[in-house]
């Protein structure tokens, strides 16, 4: 009795200490992590790699952009410019609001050329709206043509709620973005070695009127847990901006952060990004179709002896062979969309290879294939066709039957016909 109870013990002992120590699996440490709460009114993170959406707030609302608009710019003028050229400071420039290089560190007179790459760092590093203006006029020939060249390169983009006005985002009603706009913008500005390099500079000297003068970066944030690149913006309808780049363990992540607040250390746009940011880095996908689950069932065409005649149709299953992972979010709740891509398949050549069919996967410009298995076998099709085949199969026969039936006759009269002449 006391031995058994000492074995009673010890397992219950035992039981304890794998259920207090046994890790807790990864998809429930995933399912832990909320989303957090941020002050900006819009926001979104995306893979730079893959475009997916990762973390989404109001990410089509339609936004006043400020100054975030000159990554536009700067994409443009890096497709339509190179480093050493020179631009003439216009009167459109001298007569633009601070910031200014014009206020900060001039006078600057109209027609004093500008390089090129001066221009760049004073857009994206110091926000510089006359140096916007310079550049609209000096590569399009005014900010209205320039408008245009920013409306056609957002078109392109594929992006749909977005309208610009001015080069550089000074407050205007028909002036507006998204956050999900922005982030594609900045997506594909920085994979433009001028922009990104621009963006990574801390500090930088710049020729005013024939001085240099040292520009500092405004985005705070540079250098900082991964951030390698972005661009600040404020007025007052559109509060605060920030549209980020980060970079962790070889993997980007982009970052946009719309109408948040400007408070007086100016930390809360910046708090905003970070609290996406390391979210994005941490939280895991889930499944969108699990391993095993039918994903649809469609008509699949086939001939009815597999080469030749009619041609018919079958509901053919297919199955998904692993997990379809995508982040959670209200968008790709919605968006995700699926269609299976039977590769000019038949059912006949299905039933001998079930695994040659795909289910491409569309999160908006994120896409992906996925192998599936159909659920259907030689047998099912010969099944479903079996009245056919055997009233063909009887058909045969008959014709087989009559055509030995008419030889017989055949025959049969030849003989009587001998017979004849041998009497």
């Amino acid at each position: 009795m006391i031995k058994f109870k000492k074995k009673l013990l010890s397992s219950i002992l035992i039981a304890l200490s794998v259920s207090l120590f046994t890790p807790t699996k990864a998809t429930v440490q995933a399912a832990e992590i909320s989303q957090p709460n941020i002050v900006g009114k819009y926001a979104v993170t995306l893979d730079y790699d893959t475009g997916e959406i990762i973390y989404a707030k109001g990410i089509d609302e339609k936004a006043y952009p400020a100054s975030t608009t000159k990554v536009m710019t700067s994409l443009l003028f890096a497709e339509h410019a190179s480093k050493n050229d020179s631009f003439p400071y216009t009167a459109d420039a001298k007569a633009q609001q601070p910031y200014t290089l014009n206020n900060s560190f001039g006078p600057i007179p109209v027609g004093e050329g500008m390089n090129a790459n001066d221009l760049m760092k004073a857009l994206l590093m110091f926000s510089a709206n006359d140096a916007a203006s310079v550049i609209a006029d000096g590569v399009a020939g005014s900010a209205e043509k320039f408008s245009v060249m920013m409306n056609d390169e957002v078109k392109k983009l594929g992006l749909k709620n977005t309208h610009f006005v001015t080069p550089n985002g000074l407050h205007n009603e028909d002036h507006y973005s998204t956050a999900y706009d922005l982030a594609v913008i900045l997506q594909n500005a920085y994979k433009n070695p001028w922009v990104s390099e621009t963006m990574a500079l801390k500090d930088s000297d710049i020729t005013v009127n024939g001085k240099k003068v040292l520009l500092e970066n405004r985005n705070k944030e540079l250098g900082i847990d991964g951030n390698i690149g972005g661009k600040t913006g404020f007025t007052t309808p559109a509060g605060r901006c920030l549209v980020s780049v980060y970079e962790r363990n070889g993997r980007k992540i982009i970052g946009a952060v719309l109408n948040s607040q400007y408070d007086a250390k100016d930390e809360i746009v910046f708090n905003d990004m970070n609290k996406i940011i390391d979210y994005s880095y941490s939280v895991d996908k889930v499944p969108y179709i699990k391993a095993g689950t039918t994903i649809d069932t469609i008509p699949v065409e086939y001939k009815l002896f597999r080469w030749f005649g009619p041609t018919k149709k079958i509901d053919v299953p297919f199955v998904a062979t692993e997990n379809i992972d995508y982040y959670k979010n209200y968008v790709n709740e919605k968006e995700t969309s699926k269609s299976i891509n039977l590769n000019d398949m038949n059912a006949w050549q299905l039933a001998s290879n079930p695994e040659s069919a795909a289910v491409t996967v569309t999160q908006r410009a994120y896409v992906k294939d996925y192998p599936v298995k159909a659920d259907i076998g030689t047998f099912t099709l010969i099944k479903a066709n079996f009245l056919s085949y055997l009233g063909i199969i009887v058909l045969a026969i008959v014709v087989i039957v009559l055509i030995l039936l008419i030889i017989r006759a055949i025959n049969l009269r030849k003989r009587r016909r001998r017979r004849r002449n041998i009497f």
